[in-house]
């Protein structure tokens, strides 16, 4: 949260913060309760496709961030970048991911590595806020809100079934709902994709924000240009506010065309990684709304270039955000700190997010999010919910 001006006591020079060094990274996958994500080959409540990643310092500060893959990964990748880290200034989050992703690229820029500097990333940044007492969006360069609106990420389910998944969240206080994957696009049947869309407008409300997930970076998926043309027409007649992954992520060509045919935005980009992958995104006008992950893409660092450079070329940036308690924290830092950000993607029904935290976060009277406004994310894990999801829970606090 903004403050006014510090008074000229306040900004009187101080002596230097000494460095703070990172002593050990460890890394904890979350297991037991993964919620589904509508792939063709369903995630069970077993696998882990998050982690939480600690920074420890000699100092006794840890910092805490969150990587959207398999953990046994991110372990894996941890081992690979420890000379690089080990000691390192903490204090230094930018400089310090980017000596990372300068001495790894060669084995395979975007991948598993990539990810893990996300966690890493955004720990260092939380360090950071720490030490200096200050939040994290503050540190990003400034506060241009206090709340922000998140949207509620949900299934698609049969048209019989949306008011049952739509209803429940709408009576918590969401007001903004995106819809996605499941079967959408599957049956080959256009009458089959209407119903489905117009189930969710009634049970969502005509006061509502409504998007659309094709979910078209699930595993063969089988519908090119012609389909998203035609869907992109159908969903505008439903006041459908973006057409999101509507084609497979490679297929620049056809968003470039797409975009420029469709009467409602198209967004896309959470498979991306790192800030050189978007340029020709951005540069040839694929997206209205570019959506990288702050838990894959490099962390905050990265994130908050791509959102600057997006801005430049006219393409709003809201930020995929199908993660944890942590992961969600940076994407509200993020919104605070990027001018035109007024929504956040607040996953449904996981544990991962609404049980691992000392205070929830908690919608207001008005649907919004209160953007965290202690040192570094602002947000507590609660050591004991953390134990239900992750083993030797102590490692991530000692």
């Amino acid at each position: 949260m903004c403050r006014n001006q510090p008074s000229r006591a306040e900004t009187a020079p101080t002596a230097a913060i000494p460095k703070v060094s990172i002593r050990e990274i460890r890394v904890l996958p979350l297991v037991g309760e993964s919620p589904k994500g509508g792939w063709s080959i369903e995630i069970r409540p077993e696998d882990s496709v998050h982690a939480i990643v600690a920074v420890h310092t000699d100092a006794g500060i840890t910092g805490y961030g969150s990587v959207f893959t398999n953990g046994r990964l991110v372990e894996a990748a941890i081992d690979v970048l420890k000379p690089l880290f080990e000691g390192e200034n903490a204090l230094e989050p930018e400089r310090v991911s980017e000596k990372l992703h300068q001495n790894t690229f060669w084995m395979g820029r975007g991948g598993t590595l990539t990810h893990a500097i996300s966690g890493i990333d955004i720990a260092l940044w939380d360090i950071l806020g720490k030490v200096v007492g200050m939040p994290v969006g503050r540190l990003l360069g400034g506060c241009y809100r206090e709340r922000v609106r998140p949207y509620c990420s949900l299934l698609m389910d049969e048209p019989s079934r949306m008011t049952d998944v739509i209803a429940p969240h709408r009576a918590l206080g969401f007001r903004a709902f995106k819809i996605g994957w499941g079967p959408f696009g599957r049956t080959g049947e256009a009458a089959h994709d209407e119903a489905i869309i117009a189930a969710a407008r009634e049970a969502a409300g005509d006061d509502a924000l409504l998007m659309v997930d094709a979910g078209a970076s699930d595993a063969f998926w089988p519908n090119g240009l012609k389909w998203a043309l035609r869907t992109a027409k159908m969903l505008d007649d439903y006041d459908v506010a973006w057409f999101e992954e509507p084609l497979r992520p490679d297929a620049i060509d056809d968003f470039c065309e797409l975009r420029r045919a469709s009467p409602i935005a198209i967004a896309g980009g959470e498979v991306l990684t790192r800030r050189q992958t978007f340029l020709p995104w951005l540069t040839r006008g694929a997206f209205d709304i570019v959506q990288p992950d702050v838990t894959k893409v490099g962390g905050l660092s990265e994130q908050r270039r791509i959102a600057w450079t997006a801005s430049e070329f006219g393409v709003k940036y809201l930020g995929h955000g199908w993660n944890t308690a942590i992961g969600l924290a940076a994407d509200l830092h993020m919104a605070a700190a990027t001018p035109d950000t007024d929504l956040v993607e607040y996953i449904a029904d996981s544990a991962y997010l609404d049980g691992i935290l000392k205070v929830p976060f908690s919608l207001d009277e008005d649907g919004c999010l209160k953007i965290p406004d202690g040192p570094g994310l602002g947000v507590e894990l609660d050591p004991d919910s953390m134990g239900r999801y992750t083993p030797d829970v102590a490692r991530l606090f000692n």
